[in-house]
């Protein structure tokens, strides 16, 4: 790096790359020799432009964002168009075809394949993403999310297509921080395998090399609200402690855990048995089947015989993962916990897990009996499958990641958050102090 000892202070410097037929790509660096340090720019080639999009190029990201209704009313016209809802479709076999050529799949699809700071790269994060179809969703939340410090583990559902689990193979098989759970489950609906399959991939992470600081699991059809650097500072920010939601449990859901459920016809049936006291009289809690825990709560999760007892006791109720992990949470001792004391209870729009829009507590915007604005798209058990006008709604809340998307009924909406994380990541690196880059 001889270059770097003649430089002046403040001197700016600029590289051309060739790679193959992808062209030129450009990297601008201002390098302070006064500290030794270096401040990247700009990444030309990492930035998402009109030509990496579809069909949704069409719309205007950037008034979608500021909410403006006109932008948004063109974006719903869009979106149920059927050229537009055809010519969005990529097949499965794409990915598997892609992936053959790793380096070049990487580029083209603009993955981060550099540590961004020297501050991320200190503090890795882990990964758990459990898939059963929708590979474009699964690939584009992917590549938001992706970093070469930190590791993922992807559980793909044992019902999964032949085309799915061969894409998904091809795709993990291009990074060395990427890998399929070693053990996987037939995942039923609200069973416990939905929860089992978090479990081994906590076991095959927590097993890693990799010592990671926070875990986060997540589904194909979640999506990141923060860039890396946004996700990390805020996990700095909760010194050890966890973010998930836990509070009381309502009386209507207090059957799923009062009674013996089996699985009939691939569904969890109640036997008309009823269950035993949970052991050690813990109050069960409710929550969600995301969190974001530190390495210690996965080490206890995975090791501390009280939970072992506890997961035992869970195993043939009903949707177990919407309370095992809230009641973990609140048991003393383990790492990043709160008191289990009701003053302690954290819903979902306080934790910083997901952002999930409930049917039931939707209403008009102003309304002091709902508790958010009204879905603009469409509905999935209750949840708001969000459209390109919920953005706005969206990136105003601390939450880390929001749930659901679908590139199948509004692609608009994943294309232009991608793009805005894309953007954020990068204008933001001009206020970092970055070490030598690895790739030179």
């Amino acid at each position: 790096m001889q270059w770097f000892r003649k430089c002046r202070l403040q001197c700016l410097v600029k590289l051309t790359v060739i790679v193959g037929s992808l062209g030129l790509l450009s990297l601008i660096i201002k390098v302070n020799t006064g500290n030794g340090s270096t401040h990247i720019l700009n990444y030309d080639w990492l930035e998402y432009t009109d030509a990496d999009g579809g069909p949704e190029r069409a719309c205007n990201c950037s008034a979608i964002l500021q909410g403006d209704e006109e932008a948004v009313r063109q974006a719903k016209i869009l979106t149920i168009t059927k050229e537009f809802r055809k010519s969005i479709q990529i097949p499965d076999d794409f990915y598997t075809s892609e992936a053959q050529d790793c380096r070049r799949f990487k580029l083209k699809r603009k993955y981060l394949t550099m540590p961004l700071s020297k501050e991320e790269e200190d503090f890795p994060l882990a990964f758990s993403i459990i898939v059963h179809h929708k590979v474009q969703n699964f690939e584009r939340l992917l590549r938001a999310i992706y970093a070469p410090h930190n590791i993922y583990c992807i559980h793909v559902d044992q019902k999964s297509a032949v085309s799915v689990v061969s894409a998904i193979k091809a795709i993990t098989s291009c990074f060395p921080n990427i890998f399929l759970a070693k053990r996987t489950e037939s995942v039923t609906y609200a069973s416990w395998s939905r929860v089992q399959a978090d479990l081994n991939c906590m076991a095959d992470l927590y097993n890693s090399s990799i010592k990671w600081k926070y875990f986060i699991n997540l589904c194909g059809q979640d999506f990141p609200l923060k860039t890396n650097l946004e996700i990390v500072r805020m996990l700095r920010s909760f010194k050890g402690e966890n973010s998930l939601e836990s509070e009381k449990m309502s009386e209507g859901k207090k059957e799923r855990v009062n009674n013996v459920f089996k699985i009939v016809d691939g569904h969890p049936k109640k036997t008309g048995e009823k269950k035993e006291k949970p052991p050690f009289d813990l109050p069960i809690l409710s929550g969600s089947a995301y969190i974001v825990v530190n390495r210690g709560y996965i080490r206890s999760v995975l090791e501390d015989s009280r939970i072992q007892t506890l997961i035992e006791w869970a195993k043939d109720t009903y949707s177990p993962d919407e309370f095992l992990w809230a009641t973990i949470q609140r048991m003393p001792g383990i790492p990043g916990s709160r008191w289990p004391h009701v003053k302690h209870d954290m819903t979902d729009l306080n934790s910083h897990a997901r952002l999930v829009k409930w049917q039931w507590h939707e209403g008009p915007q102003g309304s002091l009996e709902a508790a958010y604005p009204k879905c603009e798209g469409t509905h999935n058990r209750g949840i708001c499958v969000y459209g390109a006008g919920d953005l706005p709604w969206l990136l105003e809340h601390h939450h880390l990641f929001a749930n659901k998307f679908d590139t199948d009924f509004d692609a608009i909406a994943v294309y232009c958050l991608e793009k805005y994380l894309r953007q954020k990541a990068l204008s933001d690196l001009q206020s970092i102090t970055l070490f030598p880059l690895k790739m030179w």
